[in-house]
């Protein structure tokens, strides 16, 4: 091991790394495909990301090949009149024959105090692990809920927002951007308008629950500005995806959603965050889910 440790060096993933990172992920996450992990690495390379801070995540360099990653999605995030940095915390992985060497990756990545970390898909397993670095659930669990079932409120409708758009009526600048960029990562991307002429931006994702072969099709709240707009656009949101063959939307939630019909669990959904910000429900713009997909 004295040998290995002379060649074994903890380093910023750079853009050249993309291949030999890919084929890592792939050996390492069975049942992710190479296209799955070029896909998210090349949207990674091309996002913006919080000047300072790295691109990718770090890896363990083995005389120049990855033996060790772990991705780093670093975004700005306006808290108010502030702008704060999050960072997801992804797809850590080490080769078997260097895992007493795994602590360099989460030591390195977790250093600066100013940032709020977030593990959004911790394995149950591994939540002692976690609880022990200091982190802290902000999110239990997930909602099941039907929005169909829901009352439809009067003069409510409901508009896609396409990739391309330039500017939406009722939105600023920079959350138009955050809805059209989140459009061409693959998210529905909608525009609820009340009868009083509000603008209530919405994004949602496409995934599966599996329970062994069974997956039926539903959507993941990924963006709105409270969970109050999502109870008062669920009904319309219902009627509207309906047509396009999905019946459930999945919010993250500490417990029942009052004015929604549905079903809570925390056998899955939990998130932590280590930090000074702790993250609000509903917000989960730029994270692996969005850019690697479910």
């Amino acid at each position: 091991m004295t040998i290995v440790a002379q060649k074994l060096r903890c380093r910023e993933i750079s853009e050249a790394d993309i291949d030999a990172v890919a084929d890592l992920l792939t050996r390492g996450f069975v049942g992710r495909p190479r296209d799955y992990w070029i896909r998210g690495l090349r949207r990674q390379a091309a996002r913006e990301v919080p000047d300072g801070y790295p691109r990718f995540g770090h890896m363990l360099d083995c005389d120049g090949l990855p033996v060790g990653v772990l991705l780093l999605l670093y975004t700005a995030r306006a808290d108010g009149a502030e702008t704060s940095i999050y960072c997801n915390l992804s797809s850590w992985y080490v080769e078997p024959a260097f895992r007493n060497y795994a602590p360099l990756l989460t030591k390195i990545a977790q250093k600066n105090a100013e940032v709020t970390y977030l593990n959004i898909s911790p394995a149950t397993w591994t939540w002692p692990i976690i609880e022990a670095q200091g982190f802290v659930p902000y999110c239990r669990g997930l909602f099941f809920s039907l929005p169909a079932l829901s009352r439809i409120k009067p003069g409510m409708t409901v508009e896609t927002v396409a990739a391309d758009a330039r500017t939406i009526e009722g939105l600023s600048s920079s959350e138009a951007e955050l809805l059209t960029r989140h459009a061409r990562y693959g998210c529905l991307s909608l525009i609820c308008r009340t009868a009083g002429g509000d603008a209530l931006p919405i994004i949602l994702l496409p995934v599966r629950i599996r329970r062994g072969w069974i997956a039926p099709p539903a959507m993941q709240l990924i963006y709105c500005r409270d969970i109050a707009d999502y109870v008062q656009c669920a009904g319309a949101i219902g009627r509207f995806l309906i047509r396009h063959g999905k019946i459930s939307v999945l919010l993250d939630s500490n417990g029942a959603v009052p004015g929604l019909i549905g079903i809570y669990t925390e056998a899955r959904g939990r998130k932590y965050f280590k930090g000074p910000h702790r993250p609000r429900l509903a917000n989960l713009t730029d994270t692996e889910l969005v850019l690697y997909g479910p």
